[in-house]
């Protein structure tokens, strides 16, 4: 498992002085001042390191975030839509613990039988989908009110049912 979680993305610039509205799924207000470095993925699979300077907290998804060395609204537009990660021991001071982006790392189980490790978390409007490795081929798992069992926290497991035939298409 990566030692960086992605967390979202840049969404808009805001103001002249190079701030960034920073979307993100962390499931509570954040201003990212114990964070102390977010790395933006400028170039896919390259993490770039960005240090904060300061932050104002606009909801539990958003909040925008200026960057050191990002001066102008052109800097700024340049980061526009790029992913956005974070440290994993960052991310673990920062994260609620309900939201579904912290379920990176439990083991799933569909009735009993263990589908393999959560690798990354993406949030839809009706669902979530866990994505994890299946006999070598990437996964994804539907979280919503008819699939979802339970969630154990303390040992890290989420419980499924899935409807016959959802996981072939991942195994044949």
């Amino acid at each position: 498992m990566s030692e960086h979680i992605h967390i979202g993305k840049l969404a808009a610039t805001h103001g002249v002085q190079g701030e960034l509205v920073l979307k993100h799924v962390l499931g509570k207000k954040t201003n990212f001042k114990n964070a102390s470095v977010i790395f933006i993925e400028k170039i896919r699979g390259e993490h770039l390191p960005y240090f904060h300077e300061r932050s104002i907290i606009k909801n539990d998804a958003e909040t925008i975030i200026k960057l050191e060395g990002i001066n102008t609204r052109e800097a700024a537009r340049l980061l526009l839509q790029k992913k956005v990660w974070l440290a994993k021991a960052d991310f673990d001071g920062l994260v609620s613990k309900s939201a579904p982006v912290n379920l990176i790392g439990f083991s799933v189980f569909n009735n009993d039988e263990s589908l393999g490790l959560v690798e990354s978390v993406i949030e839809q409007p009706q669902q979530v989908l866990l994505q994890l490795t299946m006999q070598g081929k990437e996964a994804l798992i539907p979280i919503n009110e008819s699939t979802l069992l339970k969630i154990d926290r303390k040992k890290k497991e989420v419980y499924v049912s899935l409807p016959d035939g959802l996981l072939e298409i991942y195994l044949e």
